[in-house]
């Protein structure tokens, strides 16, 4: 997949060293499941088992001019029988890039990739109650509110309650700016 300034491409091995840094940062982890001890071992291991699993789908952002992993995004209950599936992390690893509209860029791309060449009919995310920066873009693509799970994650031994969220194809394109 591509934008004018990203390319999302499958992870590879080197990407790891990256994820590593990034799941490990406070500014980028606070909104995010990973306890805060996370090792690379425990990324690498992760990343294997996406890998060779059927249901999951492990990109890297790359930014287009530089060459340089950015972000990921990784995709979980990929399933055929309801063509859904669920962006379970997108983050923008990079903070220089935070706010100049990659997310949005980003986002955009990787939805017009699930709902016309997957086929999905539904995709559906997470965020943390309080984060106000993805709910800001998750609304603005046309999200829709599905609900609290209250305590449906756990980050560093505390309970965390998430906000659901799913778009329709037929929303995304009625909606698409």
């Amino acid at each position: 997949m591509e934008t004018k300034n990203f390319i999302i491409r499958e992870t590879e091995f080197g990407d790891y060293e990256y994820f590593i840094r990034w799941e490990t940062d406070p500014d980028i982890t606070e909104y995010l499941t990973y306890d805060e001890n996370r090792s690379y071992e425990e990324v690498v291991t992760e990343a294997i088992y996406n890998k060779f699993s059927k249901d999951k789908l492990d990109y890297t952002i790359v930014h287009r001019d530089s060459e340089r992993p950015v972000g990921r995004v990784l995709i979980t209950r990929v399933d055929e029988k309801t063509d859904s599936l669920d962006i379970t992390k997108f983050y923008i690893g990079e903070k220089d890039l935070w706010g100049q509209g990659a997310a949005r860029e980003i986002m955009n791309e990787l939805l017009e990739y699930f709902f016309t060449f997957l086929h999905m009919e539904r995709v559906t995310l997470d965020y943390y109650t309080g984060n106000k920066r993805a709910l800001g873009l998750y609304e603005s693509m046309g999200f829709k509110n599905e609900g609290v799970g209250r305590h449906a994650t756990k980050k560093n031994g505390i309970y965390y309650d998430l906000n659901f969220m799913s778009l329709l194809r037929s929303e995304f394109f009625g909606e698409k700016r």
